[in-house]
């Protein structure tokens, strides 16, 4: 199947490692351009050349903050000025930080709404003009199975990705006409870093080693395992491609059938 995405532009956020990083890759076998972010230039580098040498793509890497407003117009300005354009957006940002209500300051909260909500508002908001010139765009969000399935430990997570989803379905309703989708990713149970730094927190709760921990975990997944970070990247890569061009306002779970409710 022809996806139609060589030298599209795709921007994607938080790509040094984890779900970013394996979306990245995805798209970039599929022969787009791809403009990366990270906090840390050390990483965004490795990561841009490794993608370099595994696709024979274009990457440009840039240092970038998504939780700060100068930081997503720099990113988004950069991709412009070295490929004119921008035709995919993957939006995607490190966990909130986790905890009880009790022991949760405003301080914390404020952080995840700018790393969670607000980056995705600006980012959108910054590649909007040029996907409603070109009459061709995707828009897609990597949130969590959290926002369908509060998680009781990510109280924040659950409490702003539900507004994500909502955001997505207004934002596919108002620019369907321009051709541009809007689409969420909402995974379940991946084995990324972030993953890993919960099972280790987790299993150290419950007196468990961290083999135990994720072999329990897995036993709850109708699945029988944990994703893998690839399995997220291949569905972002066709919800951005030619062939996903009547998928819209959709929140997708990937989770090898952990929710239990109906979505």
């Amino acid at each position: 199947m022809d996806l139609g995405l060589k030298n599209k532009v795709a921007v994607v956020a938080a790509a040094s490692q984890g779900l970013g990083k394996a979306s990245a890759l995805s798209l970039g076998r599929e022969g787009a351009r791809l403009v990366i972010c990270s906090r840390s230039e050390e990483a965004i580098r490795k990561t841009a050349a490794e993608i370099a040498s595994q696709t024979g793509t274009a990457v440009l890497p840039v240092v970038a903050d998504v939780s700060k407003a100068e930081d997503v117009s720099r990113f988004i300005q950069a991709a412009v000025r070295e490929f004119g354009t921008i035709d995919v957006l993957v939006n995607n940002a490190g966990g909130p930080p986790t905890g009880h209500i009790s022991k949760l300051p405003d301080e914390e909260w404020s952080r995840g709404v700018q790393l969670t909500l607000m980056s995705v508002i600006r980012m959108v908001r910054e590649v909007l003009p040029y996907m409603q010139r070109q009459k061709w765009g995707r828009i897609i969000s990597i949130v969590s199975i959290a926002a369908k399935q509060p998680i009781n430990e990510l109280l924040i997570s659950s409490t702003l990705r539900p507004g994500i989803l909502g955001l997505t379905k207004v934002l596919a309703n108002q620019f369907a006409s321009d051709n541009i989708t809007v689409n969420t990713v909402c995974p379940g149970l991946i084995l990324t870093k972030r993953q890993e730094e919960l099972s280790v927190s987790r299993a150290a709760d419950r007196k468990l080693t961290i083999e135990q921990y994720l072999e329990e975990s897995a036993r709850t997944i109708p699945a029988g395992r944990l994703g893998r970070p690839e399995e997220i990247g291949n569905i972002v890569t066709f919800l951005a491609s030619e062939q996903a061009s009547y998928v819209n306002g959709v929140n997708l779970l990937v989770d090898g059938g952990a929710a239990r409710g109906i979505h």
